[in-house]
């Protein structure tokens, strides 16, 4: 499926432009003791009027041995963003508009951005439906994307989760993931890994 790019995108997205659409696919899921087990997931990435970040979203189900949709896993939905000093021409905090016009207007303006490494930061932060959000860095180089949390905030009733990495990558026009995880009381370890095809 071959994929366009928005004239109206906003410069400071086209790093990660290659995301931007709806994803889905079948992953495998396990940890520690845990067998793995087949999901389906379905990720959406889309650029908000002209925003200078990403909303993601995506929803992950069990599959029975026919391959039969079963009860939802999760539901995350967060933003991602390239890393820069927030400023007087950006929205926030809270509602408040605006005072300045964006010096990121082109894209010359947004390769200023990228690091002496040759790839741009990234901040993502992530919402899960039971009591935890994350707060990731990394980068963005190319159509690849590496992330670990700087932040796990969690309430008193959620399960143990202490840390994670993901990684994303465009492979043969898919969009692979692989996510590990510190939890329950184990070190760091894998987790979850999806291959998802571009929908229309």
């Amino acid at each position: 499926m071959a994929f366009t790019l928005d004239a109206d995108l906003n410069p400071e997205l086209v790093p990660l432009s290659w995301l931007i659409g709806s994803w889905e696919g079948v992953g495998v899921v396990g940890y520690g003791d845990a067998p793995n087990t087949q999901f389906g997931q379905r990720i959406d990435f889309v650029d908000p009027a002209g925003a200078p970040y990403l909303h993601y979203t995506a929803q992950s189900w069990l599959l029975d041995e026919s391959g039969q949709i079963g009860d939802t896993l999760s539901l995350e939905t967060g933003i991602w963003q390239l890393v820069r000093p927030r400023a007087d021409h950006d929205a926030g905090p809270g509602l408040l508009a605006p005072t300045a016009a964006s010096p990121f207007t082109t894209a010359e303006a947004v390769e200023s951005m990228r690091r002496e490494s040759g790839d741009f930061g990234l901040e993502v932060s992530i919402v899960q439906p039971h009591g935890i959000v994350e707060l990731y860095t990394g980068r963005v180089d190319g159509p690849r994307i590496d992330l670990s949390t700087d932040i796990v905030a969690r309430t008193k009733t959620s399960k143990d989760y202490r840390a994670s990495t993901r990684m994303y990558g465009l492979v043969e026009g898919d969009l692979l993931w692989a996510w590990d995880m510190a939890a329950l009381g184990r070190e760091l370890g894998s987790h979850a890994s999806a291959r998802l095809k571009r929908v229309a």
